[in-house]
């Protein structure tokens, strides 16, 4: 029955004795209890064995007298025959869970002696030299005092033990470190000491409690968070699981040193076994629907120091859900939505006026809002029927007052957009699948309403059947295609760039400055009684995530209806699409048949290989029927390859410089080639010839691309330019006409570029590492990134155009979101990828090795190596169902690839 929340705030458990509770020695009415006596820093527990009877518990100050009985107090009833025993006399106590029933405490006033005899009375003066410290330390008047002194108590205690090795799994076990620590749970800490070993992470409470040892194998852990804990960087958490939203344990230490050694222990163990996941890398999963809304805010809450087990920073989840009236609930029409892009506070324009008024008279610091979207006594008003204790630890053994009770959903949401001071938002709770927290279950006195009306179960909205259902439609709204299309507004208030600054202002997102990190310095208050009371004060109010995002978060993907369903992590039922398998179109077998050749591109297998040029190879071109294979090299020659006679069929130079990238124009008769003599190359495949030469740069020509009539041309002089061309054909004298309609101008050599798939969106890579997005209708430049050092190898949009994917001279990969310009993945290599294909979230990379690569993007890892080139991967080509590729070499060969499955 006993619980470290029978204990104050702030408040330790340091010991236990076996004893028996004598009441009224010496009388008649005189009754013993056989039980445990707990020794914490402010009071004395005893928990008795028979369940009936309540748990005592004396508050230190109000203690009288603390004492062993003496031998001269012989003649004493109360004290006669009591070798072992420890004498308290005080002025109130608490009686606690009697009849083995949750309630708030009943208060004892008036003088009363307890006598505790203990089954080793040879510990009666440790027992009572300790009490009298921890009397002492509670009677102090100032709060900062008094935990100076039980600090220091503490201190002793853990230096005078050490961590028992004899608990070590193994005995070949080799110790990396040992160190004080607490272990966190909601509302209260536990001392003791941590080890690490080359196999296991332990923790020993200094009272044996909830066990001896807490043991965690490295082997299991997934995930591992340096947290702020009380405003400071001590904190560590540790996850043996993906997507819990629960830690194993969280652990407080008492310097951040030992904090970083340990979190490096454990991340180098880790790291060979699962990959560091970042904002962005869970951002590009959600992006592209591998994780659902509901595991992505999880994800996005653990980043910001966010823990189950700190009650200041619970995780938080926003109200989606505006209408608890209706009688069914609509999750097609916008209205039934919560408008996600305002904080609570904002949503109703009347009580904002009245907020904004009192903020612009208020002077610095201003702030709108007088209490936080998120705090421990707004998690335990939500969780107070599963939770009860927590509500009786926080608030001093009371419940709050039954008409400020969490009641019925539809009043909490009514006050949350009325109420003066309310701007509470939920927790993940709501959209997970125990529903035990809206119902009584523990049958607990909550307490009577005006009414007369008992606090029961919480009140549903008329669209929910019962508890489950309720919780079941929350989340088919959280996962709903209106909230995917405006998660990342809230996104934005809440963990991103509208949290702080001017553009929180303009949000109306503005709290109390103390709630944000970094908003006060704790190690700059020299008073450790203004010190207690203001991180009190922070602990109590709530405090802001840590901001994970400075720029605007980019939308989510909203995939096709029938596709969204694969993803979920909820068995969310989504309507799937009504079309018979004989309708489908030959749009959706084409893209089933391309999905299925990714699955599947591991299993690439080497068909042939060519040995054609004499030097590195820098473009492949293939005509529609596959047949003609053109090569493009240093050696300078354009090169025609007959897939089927197995031959080289044309080989023609156009000058004595290489040439640097090939493309077919549609109908399959002409061939361009760029070359570093500053040209474009114009070569007729029916006539056998050069055609035409178009003189467009002062400087090598480094890639070309062609779309719908248009020629896009990047050069080593800076800049790309963008052609009109008129195919000779069109015209009598048999000429290409060229009209010159854009120049994008760069500080640096350009490399590589690449169009998105509406031809709207061009980006290119420079050799100094920098990305370009650029809008081609207005020839200006959306976003520019310092993606990589070195040069740029590659770049490519991803087949829906919403991704960027580059790779460079430095190893990595990165993505941007095209939209908002937001670098949101990067990858690290073990050597340069020098060219690549990708679906949005497979690669199949070219490595400066030779071999091929297939990458899981969202995972950040290599799923296969395939043994290819003896030299650089140097150019790539993919057919457009993409179960054929060929590559070229620096080796000088052309390898032609198949997929078989």
């Amino acid at each position: 029955r006993f619980s470290l929340l029978l204990l104050n705030l702030e408040e330790y458990y340091f010991e236990q004795h076996t004893a028996n509770h004598i009441i009224n020695k010496g009388c008649r009415g005189e009754r013993k209890f056989r039980g445990s006596l707990k020794i914490c820093s402010k009071s004395i527990i005893f928990e008795p064995d028979d369940n009936v009877q309540p748990i005592i518990k004396i508050p230190l100050r109000d203690c009288i007298s603390i004492k062993a009985p003496e031998d001269n107090e012989a003649n004493n009833p109360f004290t006669r025959g009591t070798s072992g025993g420890v004498s308290v006399v005080c002025n109130q106590v608490f009686l606690i869970k009697e009849r083995n029933i949750i309630a708030p405490y009943k208060t004892v006033r008036g003088k009363t002696e307890h006598l505790f005899q203990l089954d080793v009375a040879g510990k009666v003066g440790d027992v009572v030299q300790t009490l009298h410290q921890l009397y002492r330390a509670s009677c102090l008047d100032k709060m900062g005092d008094q935990a100076a002194m039980i600090t220091a108590i503490l201190q002793s205690r853990l230096a005078r033990t050490s961590f028992d090795k004899n608990r070590f799994q193994s005995i070949s076990e080799t110790l990396h470190m040992e160190c004080k620590a607490e272990m966190v749970t909601p509302l209260v800490t536990n001392p003791g000491h941590v080890c690490v070993t080359d196999a296991n992470l332990y923790f020993q409470p200094l009272n044996g409690y909830p066990k001896p040892v807490v043991q965690i194998t490295l082997q299991n852990v997934r995930r591992i968070y340096k947290r702020r804990h009380g405003l400071m960087p001590l904190g560590l958490e540790v996850f043996c699981t993906e997507n819990d939203l629960c830690s194993d344990i969280y652990l407080k230490f008492y310097n951040y040193q030992d904090r970083d050694e340990l979190y490096f222990l454990i991340a180098t163990y880790i790291e060979n076994h699962i990959t560091e996941h970042t904002a962005e890398s869970y951002m590009l999963q959600w992006q592209r629907g591998h994780i659902s809304n509901y595991q992505y805010l999880l994800h996005l809450n653990n980043l910001a120091d966010r823990s189950c087990n700190d009650l200041s920073q619970y995780p938080v989840f926003p109200w989606i859900i505006a209408d608890y009236c209706s009688s069914s609930l609509d999750l097609t029409k916008p209205e039934t939505f919560r408008d996600l892009s305002k904080p609570i506070g904002a949503l109703n324009k009347e009580r904002l006026d009245r907020l904004l008024t009192r903020y612009k008279e208020m002077p610095e610091p201003k702030f709108m809002y007088g209490s936080h979207y998120s705090s421990p006594g707004y998690v335990l008003f939500y969780l107070v029927r599963v939770a009860p204790e927590y509500m009786l630890c926080l608030q001093n053994g009371k419940f709050d007052h039954a008409d400020r009770m969490f009641n019925s959903i539809a009043e909490t949401w009514k006050n949350c957009l009325d109420g003066a001071t309310d701007f509470k938002e939920l927790i993940p709770e709501f959209y997970e699948s125990d529903s035990s927290f809206l119902v009584n279950n523990l049958k607990l006195d909550l307490g009577k309403r005006q009414g007369g009306k008992m606090v029961e179960d919480v009140e549903l909205p008329p669209w929910a059947s019962g508890p489950d259902d309720f919780l079941q439609k929350s989340r088919e709204a959280l996962e709903s295609q209106y909230v995917s299309e405006h998660l990342h507004e809230w996104i934005d208030i809440i963990f991103g760039y509208k949290q702080k600054g001017s553009e929180a202002v303009a949000a109306h997102n503005v709290f109390h400055p103390l709630t944000y990190e970094g908003g006060v310095d704790l190690n700059s208050i020299m008073d450790p009684n203004e010190k207690v009371a203001l991180l009190t004060q922070i602990l109590e109010f709530g405090q802001t995530p840590k901001q994970l995002f400075t720029s605007p978060h980019p939308r989510r993907i909203i995939p096709k209806l029938k596709s969204l369903s694969r993803t979920s992590s909820h068995s969310v039922s989504i309507t799937e699409s009504p079309v018979s398998p004989n309708e489908e179109s030959f749009e959706d077998l084409t893209e089933e048949s391309i999905t299925l050749a990714w699955n599947n591109i591991a299993k690439l297998k080497l068909d042939e290989q060519y040995k054609i040029h004499k030097e590195a190879i820098t473009g492949i071109a293939v005509t529609c029927n596959g047949s003609s294979v053109f090569t493009t090299s240093q050696d300078s020659t354009l090169k025609m390859f007959s897939k089927e006679s197995k031959t080289i069929q044309r080989s023609v130079s156009f000058s004595n410089m290489a040439l640097s990238s090939c493309l077919i124009l549609p109908g399959d008769t002409t061939v361009i080639s760029s070359s570093w003599d500053n040209h474009i190359y114009f070569y007729s495949v029916a006539f056998g010839r050069q055609q035409d030469i178009l003189m467009g740069h002062d400087d090598a020509v480094s890639k070309i691309c062609w779309r719908d009539g248009r020629l896009y041309s990047a050069s080593w002089d800076s800049t790309v330019k963008v052609w009109h061309c008129v195919p000779g054909e069109a015209l009598s004298n048999k000429k290409h006409h060229f009209e010159l309609l854009a120049e994008l101008e760069h500080d640096v050599s350009v490399n590589t570029i690449d169009l998105n798939a509406a031809n709207t969106i061009l980006a290119s890579g420079t050799k100094e590492g920098t990305i370009s997005v650029w809008d081609v209708t207005t020839a200006t430049a959306l976003h520019q990134l310092p993606c990589h050092c070195g040069t740029v190898f590659d770049a490519a949009f991803s087949p829906d155009s919403r991704h960027l994917l580059s790779t460079g001279e430095d190893c990595c990969f990165k993505v941007i979101d095209v939209q908002t310009g937001m670098l949101i993945s990067s990858v690290t290599a073990d050597e340069p990828q020098r060219c690549f294909k990708w679906d949005g979230n497979t690669i199949l990379s070219g490595s400066q090795s030779g071999e091929l690569l297939i990458w899981d993007l969202l995972g950040g890892k290599v799923v296969e190596r395939i043994k290819g080139h003896t030299g650089a991967v140097t150019s790539m080509w993919m057919n457009e169902q993409c179960n054929r590729v060929i590559t070229g070499g620096e080796d000088k060969q052309i390898m032609f690839w198949n997929l078989q499955y």
